[in-house]
Parts: C-alpha cells; sequence; structure tokens
C-alpha cells in the first residue's frame, strides 16, 4: 500500500528526541567501528559507513577471511542482528540502555560468534565524549522516534539515490557516516583540492586530508544538533568556489548558514511542501549546480539524464 507524504516524511522534532539521538549515534559508532576495524581502507572512509535497509542501518557484509559478518540495526523490530555466513547469529534488543551496556553486550555477542576484533572505544567528532565503556549517561531509546527517523533515512535515500543517477563522474554511495550522524551523497569534479586544514573534534587530521583530497559538491540529511536545533538537508562544495555563498538556490526555503558554511534547507520545509520530493531535488540539483558552474567543472563530461526505470541510458 503505498505511503502518504505524512508516512513518508514523519515529523522530527530534534528536542523531542535528543536524548536517543545522542544515544543512538553512540551505538552506530560501537557498531562502525567493528567494520572500520576489519575492512581495508577505502577512499574517502567510504569503508567506515553504515547503508540504510528496508530495516534500518547495516554494515553490509565485513570480510573476516573465510567468513562473512554483518551487523544491523533493525528498527522496526527494534534489534540489534549480527550475523555470520555460516549460520550462526546474535540479536540485542534495543532499549534503554547505556552505551557502556551496549558496548559490553555487543563485544560479547561477537565474541560468541568467534568474531576477534578490538575498538577503539574513544567516540569520533563529539566533543567532550568519552570512552564507549564509561558512558552510563547516554542510556535513552524512544522507539516511536527511531521509527520515524528511519523512515526520513528511506524518503531522503530515495531522493539522494535518484540524484546521483545523473552523474557520470565518480559518485559516492548514498551512505551514512556514524561520525557526524548524517546520511550523505557527494560528487566529484575529478579535480584535486588544496589540503583539508583539519580541526575536526574527534577526527585525526590526516582523515579529513585524506577525505577531501579532491573537489567535492556533497549533500546531505542531517538530524540537528550544533549550531541548528532542528533536522535538516545540507549541501557544501570544498574548496567553496568564489561566491558559493552568494549563490541563488532553491526552494525559497533554502538558505547559506554563515556557521556551518554550507547551505541548509530545513527539513520541515521539505515535509510540509506539496511535493517533498521535487523540493529535496531541486535544493540537491541548484547548490550542486552552484558549486560546479562557479568551480568550472567540466558539467558537460560529467553530467547525464536522471535514470529512468528499464530505460537504458542513451549514448
Amino acid at each position: 500500500m503505498p505511503q502518504s507524504s505524512a508516512d513518508a516524511w514523519p515529523e522530527l522534532p530534534y528536542a523531542a528526541w535528543k536524548d536517543t539521538l545522542e544515544t543512538l549515534q553512540l551505538w552506530t559508532q560501537v557498531c562502525g567501528k567493528v567494520r572500520l576495524a576489519l575492512t581495508p581502507w577505502l577512499n574517502h572512509s567510504w569503508h567506515v559507513t553504515l547503508y540504510v535497509t528496508a530495516c534500518g542501518l547495516t554494515t553490509g557484509p565485513i570480510s573476516l577471511g573465510g567468513r562473512t559478518l554483518e551487523i544491523e540495526f533493525d528498527f522496526i523490530d527494534h534489534v540489534l542482528c549480527l550475523r555470520t555466513s555460516d549460520g550462526h547469529f546474535r540479536q540485542l534488543m534495543l532499549k534503554p540502555v547505556s552505551v557502556a551496556e551496549f558496548y559490553d553486550d555487543t563485544m560479547v555477542a561477537l565474541r560468541e560468534l568467534g568474531v576477534a576484533v578490538r575498538i577503539n572505544e574513544m567516540p569520533n567528532e563529539i566533543p567532550g565524549a568519552v570512552h564507549f565503556s564509561l558512558d552510563r549517561a547516554h542510556a535513552s531509546y524512544d522507539r516511536d522516534a527511531v521509527s520515524r527517523f528511519h523512515r526520513v533515512l528511506l524518503s531522503s535515500h530515495d531522493v539522494f539515490a535518484h540524484f546521483r543517477t545523473g552523474f557520470l563522474g565518480k559518485v559516492s554511495p548514498v551512505h551514512f557516516f556514524w561520525g557526524s550522524f548524517d546520511l550523505a551523497v557527494t560528487r566529484f569534479s575529478g579535480r584535486t583540492a588544496p589540503p583539508h586544514p583539519g580541526g575536526v573534534p574527534g577526527l585525526p587530521d590526516a582523515v579529513a586530508r585524506e577525505a577531501y583530497s579532491h573537489e567535492v559538491s556533497s549533500a546531505g540529511f542531517w538530524p540537528g544538533g550544533g549550531p541548528i536545533d532542528y533536522p535538516a538537508f545540507y549541501s557544501y562544495a570544498y574548496p567553496a568556489p568564489e561566491g558559493f555563498a552568494a549563490a541563488k538556490v532553491a526552494p525559497a526555503a533554502a538558505f547559506w548558514s554563515k556557521d556551518l558554511s554550507e547551505f541548509i534547507l530545513p527539513y520541515d520545509a521539505v515535509r510540509t511542501a506539496k511535493e517533498p520530493e521535487a523540493a529535496l531535488m531541486a535544493f540537491l540539483q541548484s547548490t550542486y549546480e552552484a558549486a560546479a558552474d562557479l568551480a568550472k567543472w567540466d558539467r558537460a563530461a560529467l553530467e547525464c539524464g536522471l535514470g529512468e526505470v528499464r530505460r537504458v541510458r542513451v549514448v
């Protein structure tokens, strides 16, 4: 049965689930760091990300050398599923427990599955964080809010994935970064970029420099926090070309944030739009075009028409 717009784009007020969001971000970091510890480095840290699924978020397959591990947050049944390719699995209920307890239970489940892994317990990109095993302050889990967050991820993923089809050059998967807790998609011009200055809290400068080794136009969804206390879509360029902040972008609710140095489109402006998908696509396309035009990307070589179902791209 098709979803209504309200079902696909539900309300997600930041303040109402802030405690759960902060707890869930730390839980995803535990599992994301398992993938990080077991996976060879891939350009721009793409090897660490999670991916949106029909149920929630997954690490995808992690090679164990003869076996494969997958860890999935199931936001429908509210369980953490840990599975190996030889048929063994463990499940942890997602409920109000501390980060320390979640960490301990996850490590026990991995050991029971025969997965030997040690992770860096210090969270990334979270100012003032403490080691996972010591964090008993974050212990919230609102099932309804998490379910709504998952629906927002699904709807955003659909639009991001369609937007991704209009690019022939290097473009990232649509993936979820557990450090910054955002869903993102990134296009590349193919040219190298000036070294990133670093300075991201809880992120080694070498990682930031590698992530931004080449020119990008990147967009994503962020549930809120820090400079903005509401969920929003964002778009930025690195390096930002001259005049980018003053570029005219769509829809009308989009604006340049001096605090974040990127364009922001409040989630509620999309959620309440007559055609939410069209409003979001306009934001993605107009901010990308502003970045690409001002930086003089070779758009004719890099772009193509948006993909259509069951229709081969004409060449």
